[in-house]
């Protein structure tokens, strides 16, 4: 039986763009060099909510207000089962790129899926829908 991942990640919008992380070398091939939400594994005991802002502090150095639940999306990997939970986050400090290959901010026009892991590509089109809003 695959074991079954319980993540977070954050949907950073700023100025009409959401922040993509792109992953590094991964053992997992398909997941390799993609872009994600920052965010990580929720540790025993812990909310979504608390993990989020834990594991963006990990990642980025920077700390995070928690704004709404955006979406959860399931995936099935060769190796593995992960359930995602996305909230829309503020930063509430600068940030710094840590364990990430790059970070960028990314436009409506700029959300191709193949370049995301397949966990984060189901919130690609309400991502697109969110940031078409905010340019009208």
């Amino acid at each position: 039986m695959k074991k079954h991942l319980e993540v977070v990640g954050a949907v950073v919008i700023e100025n009409g763009k959401v922040l993509a992380a792109k992953r590094g070398e991964s053992k997992y091939a398909y997941v390799a060099h993609r872009y994600e939400f920052v965010g990580g594994k929720i540790e025993p005991g812990e909310t979504p909510e608390a993990a989020l802002v834990r594991e963006v502090k990990e990642e980025l150095h920077a700390d995070i207000r928690v704004c709404a639940h955006f979406l959860d999306m399931t995936h099935e990997y060769p190796d593995f089962t992960i359930t995602l939970r996305t909230y829309l986050c503020a930063f509430l400090s600068s940030f710094d790129c840590v364990e990430h290959e790059a970070l960028r901010f990314l436009g409506a026009e700029e959300l191709r899926e193949e370049e995301w892991a397949p966990a984060d590509v189901p919130a690609l089109d309400k991502l697109r829908e969110v940031l078409k809003g905010q340019e009208s």
